[in-house]
């Protein structure tokens, strides 16, 4: 594995203990990001473990990586500024995936931006995929398991019986064709973020994401992605409660009153 360790210096603490480099969730996007640079977004908790493996398949060409914690109990935050020193550290307590993703992709300062997992079942050599697509004029780029020339070791049976039924009915209340709903390795251009109007907390915003953006008539691309095994520790995901949560989130969804955003 290419560059397991970036650096073996440990990070200077500011006064409230936090690693130097921490904002809170309230930053703000600048107006004008870097043309054809690429910000990739990672939400965090407990994961310290898989850190070593997530940080450094990430390509030297990324501009900027930002890491959303708040609510880890171990290392995470240490340990990735130990493995990345210009790793940014966005500091969100509020509880759920969908608050760190929103969290992140609006902390962001590159013109691409791209959210993974943290716990090592994305590979971040893929990111160059969801870069390419980007700038190949897509505004929302979903990475996809079982598309042509995808796979994954972990999904199970229920699991994908699961997706495939959120896909279906994605199809017919949206006219969405996506052959994933549920994947969060996501890319989408940041002048195309507020179209999203995030307002979701927990893991059903990956869905949410792909229902605003084909209401919002977002070019949207798929690329094939592998999901490999979660290297250490245990999923957060809980796949019956957050299965509802989803289809809950679908239908209200469709009955939510909906403005489209000028692009």
């Amino acid at each position: 594995m290419q560059g397991l360790i970036r650096s073996l210096e440990v990070c200077s603490l500011d006064l409230a203990g936090l690693p130097v480099g921490v904002t809170n969730s309230s930053a703000s996007r600048p107006s004008s990001p870097v043309p054809g640079s690429v910000s990739v977004i990672i939400p965090t908790l407990n994961e310290a473990g898989n850190l070593p493996y997530v940080l450094n398949t990430i390509p030297s060409w990324v501009r900027e990586v930002i890491l959303v914690d708040g609510r880890s109990g171990d290392d995470t935050q240490r340990i990735a500024k130990v493995l990345r020193p210009d790793v940014r550290i966005v500091h969100e307590s509020k509880r759920g995936k969908g608050a760190a993703m929103k969290a992140g992709l609006y902390a962001a300062t590159s013109e691409y931006l791209i959210a993974l997992d943290a716990d090592g079942s994305m590979d971040g050599a893929e990111i160059g995929a969801f870069r390419d697509a980007l700038a190949s004029g897509a505004d929302y780029v979903k990475g996809s398991r079982f598309c042509a020339g995808a796979g994954s070791s972990d999904i199970t049976p229920f699991r994908r019986f699961g997706d495939a039924s959120i896909c279906l009915l994605l199809r017919v209340l949206y006219g969405a064709r996506y052959s994933d709903a549920t994947y969060g390795y996501i890319g989408i251009r940041a002048d195309r973020l507020d179209a999203l109007s995030l307002d979701s907390d927990g893991f059903e915003v990956e869905t949410l994401i792909g229902i605003r953006a084909r209401r919002a008539r977002l070019k949207t691309v798929e690329v094939p992605c592998y999901e490999a095994h979660r290297i250490h520790g245990t999923s957060n995901l809980r796949a019956f409660h957050d299965g509802l949560r989803i289809f809950r989130t679908i239908v209200s969804e469709r009955l939510r009153r909906y403005r489209v955003r000028a692009n």
